[in-house]
C-alpha cells in the first residue's frame, strides 16, 4: 500500500459524510498534514499537546522493553519517542505520569464481526475501549445478508464516528454459498467495486465461498481483483480440512489471511503459503492454544501470526474483555508477552498496510497507547486513542456517537403468517415406526459440526426428537414466504417442552429454532416476529428470557451492559432447560452457516458442507 493510500484511509477513518454532525476525533490530520508540527515538536521548537513520562516503553518494532522512555504527542500522533521528552514540554503541554507502568500500543483486532456482540458499532466501541482495543478490522457481512450494501454503509458510517479506529472490510459473500441458501440481499462485484471507494474500507471481507474460488467462479475472482486494484487486502476463510490441491488453488486466488484454523498444522500450512495465520479466541472459538505451538514449539516466525476474536458476544466483552483477553490467553498458552503483543498490534497493522499509521509507539503513528502495570496479567489501567485519554480504570471517558438507524432497518423479521405447531412437523418417509435420520452434531468450542445419525421414533406419521436429539428449524424471515425447513440436531441437552429461537443465524440470518416441542417452537418464532428480532428461550409455553435485537434482527443500540445482562439471563435460561454447552448461544447461531463442515441447515434443506450439496434428512434417501 502506498503512502498516498495510507493517507486516504487515515483521513477516511475520521470523516463520515452521512451522519450530518461532527465528532472531535474527525479532526485527526494525516501524517503528511501534521508533519511540520511533528518535526517541530520532536526538535523542541514547539510544545507538545501531551507528554507521558515516568514509565517503561514496550517497543513492538524491535521487541524491546525500554525503561524510562517517554513519548510526546501532537495532533493526535506520536511526535517524539525516546529517553527524554523534556524538550517537548512547554506552555500548554499536559504532562501525564506513568508512575512506573508499561506503555504498550493500543490493541488491534484483526478480524471480527461487530454484529456478533449484539451491539451497534457505537456500543461495541464503548464496550471495548476500556479493555484497550483502539483499532478494529470489521467485516459486517451479517447485516449485508439482511440489508445489503445499504446496511454495510450504515455500519461503515457509524464506525467512522467513533473515538477509536474502526476499519471496514467490504463483505464478499452474501450469500456465503450461492445456490445453497437464500439471503435478504445479495452482494455483487459492482457492490464491491463501489465500496472500495468509501473512505473507511480497508479491504474485502472473508472469502467464505472457498469452493467458488477453487473452481474459478468469475464473481469471486472479480471481487478479489477489484480489491487488489484498489491496493487493499483480501480476507480469507478456508474452512475445509483438505490442505491439498484445493487449498493451494484457494491461496493462489488472493486471500491474504485465514482465521479458520483449529490445529497447529493449519497455522503452519497458512504461514508457509504466505498467508497471515489469524488465531482466534472468541466467545465460543478457542483456537489459540491449539495453534500457537507453531510459534512456541516449532519456532515459526511470529510476524506472520495475528490474534483476533472473530465473534464475541456482549457478555464476554463486559465480563471478560476483548483483545486484552486474547493476549492474556496467548501468554497463558506459553507465548512470550512481547510476541503476543506484536500479534495484537504491529503484525495486524502491517498486514493491512497500515504499519506507518498505527500498531506501534513510534513517530507519526496514531497516539494509541495503554498504561499497564503488568505485561502478563495485563490490567488495562488507562487508554489513550489519538492522544486523548478515552478510558481509565475500566471506565469510558468519551462519547461514542450513534447512527440514526431508519425504521426499515428495525423491521426486518417478516414471517408472512402466524406459525403453528404443524409448520414444525416432520412427516416420516414411509410407514415404519422408527427411521434413521441425519443429525447435525454440535462440537463444543469449535465452529465445525459433525455429521451424525440417529434412529428416531415415528408417532402418528411424524418423526419425533428423542434423547440427546432435538429438532432444529430454519424459518424464512426476509421475504415473508412462511417457509419452515426442519431437521435434527444434537448436543444441546434440552429437556421436554423447550424451544430456543434467534434471528441471528450466520450468515443468511433467517431464524433458527431449536426445540423439543413443536408448539413451543412456534411460540418462540412468533415472539421474535413480534419484537422485531432477537433471541428467546421458552419452556412449557412460557417465555423464560428475551434479548431484543431490533436493528436488522442482529443488534441492539442499548448499552453493552444492559444487553449483556439480558444475554446472561438467556444463557441461564438455556442452562435451566438442560443445556451445558459453553456459549451455547454462539453454537446455536452458527447452525445455518453453510460454508463450515460438516452439516448445516438452510432454507434449501439440510446441507452437507463436505460436498456442498443439499441432502435428504433421511439416511438412504438422496
Amino acid at each position: 500500500m502506498t503512502m498516498d493510500q495510507q493517507a486516504e484511509i487515515a483521513a477516511g477513518a475520521c470523516a463520515a459524510p452521512s451522519l450530518g454532525h461532527k465528532w472531535p476525533m474527525q479532526d485527526l490530520r494525516t501524517w503528511a498534514e501534521s508533519a511540520p508540527r511533528l518535526v517541530s515538536v520532536a526538535a523542541g521548537r514547539t510544545p507538545a499537546d501531551l507528554v507521558i513520562r515516568g514509565g517503561t516503553l514496550v517497543n513492538v518494532q524491535s521487541r524491546e522493553i525500554l525503561p524510562g522512555w517517554q513519548v510526546a504527542i501532537a495532533d493526535g500522533r506520536f511526535a517524539y519517542v525516546g529517553p527524554d521528552a523534556s524538550h517537548c514540554i512547554g506552555e500548554g503541554t499536559e504532562v501525564a505520569e506513568a508512575n512506573g507502568r508499561y506503555l504498550i500500543p493500543g490493541l488491534c483486532d484483526g478480524h471480527m464481526h461487530i454484529e456478533s456482540g449484539m451491539l451497534t458499532p457505537a456500543e461495541f466501541a464503548a464496550a471495548v475501549i476500556p479493555h484497550g482495543t483502539t483499532t478494529m478490522f470489521t467485516d459486517p457481512h451479517e447485516i449485508a445478508n439482511v440489508l445489503g450494501l445499504r446496511g454495510v454503509r450504515m455500519m461503515h458510517d457509524e464506525a467512522l464516528f467513533q473515538p477509536v479506529s474502526i476499519f471496514t472490510q467490504m463483505p464478499s459473500c452474501a450469500p456465503s454459498a450461492p445456490g445453497l441458501e437464500t439471503t435478504g440481499f445479495e452482494i455483487s462485484e459492482k457492490d464491491v467495486e463501489e465500496a472500495m471507494s468509501w473512505p473507511g474500507i480497508v479491504g474485502l471481507g472473508e472469502m467464505m465461498n472457498y469452493p467458488g474460488v477453487v473452481n474459478g467462479d468469475p464473481q469471486m475472482l472479480a471481487e478479489m481483483a477489484a480489491t487488489m486494484r484498489a491496493g487493499k487486502t483480501v480476507g480469507g476463510h478456508y474452512a475445509s480440512p483438505d490442505r491439498g490441491i484445493p487449498f493451494h488453488a484457494y491461496v493462489a486466488g488472493g486471500p491474504a489471511d485465514d482465521h479458520e484454523g483449529t490445529q497447529e498444522s493449519d497455522a503452519i500450512a497458512r504461514a508457509r503459503q504466505g498467508m497471515r495465520s489469524m488465531l482466534r479466541l472468541g466467545s465460543a472459538w478457542y483456537d489459540v492454544e491449539s495453534q500457537i505451538t507453531a510459534i512456541t514449539e516449532k519456532g515459526l516466525d511470529p510476524r506472520n501470526f495475528i490474534l483476533c476474536t472473530d465473534d464475541c458476544h456482549s457478555g464476554t466483552l463486559v465480563d471478560e474483555g476483548h483483545m486484552d483477553r486474547v493476549v492474556r490467553h496467548a501468554i497463558a498458552c506459553g507465548c512470550d508477552p512481547l510476541v503476543a503483543l506484536q500479534m495484537a498490534t504491529i503484525n495486524t497493522a502491517t498486514h493491512f498496510g497500515l504499519e506507518r499509521e498505527l500498531g506501534s509507539i513510534a513517530p507519526g503513528r496514531r497516539a494509541d497507547v495503554i498504561l499497564t502495570s503488568d505485561l502478563t496479567a495485563l490490567p488495562i489501567e488507562a487508554v489513550y486513542a489519538r492522544g486523548v485519554k478515552v478510558a481509565e480504570g475500566g471506565r469510558l471517558l468519551v462519547t461514542c456517537p450513534h447512527y440514526d438507524w431508519p425504521d426499515d432497518a428495525r423491521a426486518t423479521v417478516r414471517l408472512g403468517k402466524h406459525l403453528e405447531a404443524a409448520d414444525f412437523a416432520i412427516p416420516a418417509p414411509d410407514s415404519r415406526t422408527t427411521v434413521r435420520v441425519k443429525v447435525i452434531g454440535v462440537v463444543e468450542n469449535q465452529a465445525p459440526t459433525k455429521a451424525l445419525s440417529a434412529d428416531l421414533p415415528v408417532r402418528a406419521g411424524l418423526v419425533e426428537p428423542e434423547g440427546a436429539v432435538a429438532q432444529i428449524a430454519l424459518v424464512e424471515r426476509h421475504r415473508a414466504t412462511g417457509a419452515v425447513t426442519n431437521a435434527f440436531v444434537s448436543g444441546f441437552g434440552y429437556g421436554p417442552g423447550v424451544a430456543v429461537a434467534t434471528t441471528v443465524a450466520h450468515d443468511s440470518h433467517h431464524m433458527i429454532v431449536v426445540g423439543t416441542d413443536r408448539a413451543t417452537m412456534a411460540q418462540a418464532a412468533n415472539r421474535l416476529a413480534e419484537v422485531g428480532g432477537g433471541a428467546t428461550v421458552w419452556r412449557d409455553g412460557q417465555e423464560l428470557a428475551l434479548v431484543p435485537l431490533p436493528i436488522a434482527g442482529l443488534m441492539s443500540d442499548a448499552p453493552a451492559r444492559e444487553v449483556a445482562a439480558k444475554a446472561q439471563a438467556l444463557v441461564q435460561a438455556m442452562e435451566a432447560c438442560g443445556c451445558r454447552l459453553n456459549n451455547a448461544y454462539m453454537q446455536h447461531s452458527l447452525l445455518a452457516l453453510v460454508v463450515i463442515p460438516e452439516l448445516r441447515l438452510s432454507d434449501k434443506g439440510l446441507v452437507d458442507v463436505r460436498r456442498f450439496e443439499v441432502v435428504s434428512l433421511f439416511e438412504g434417501n438422496q
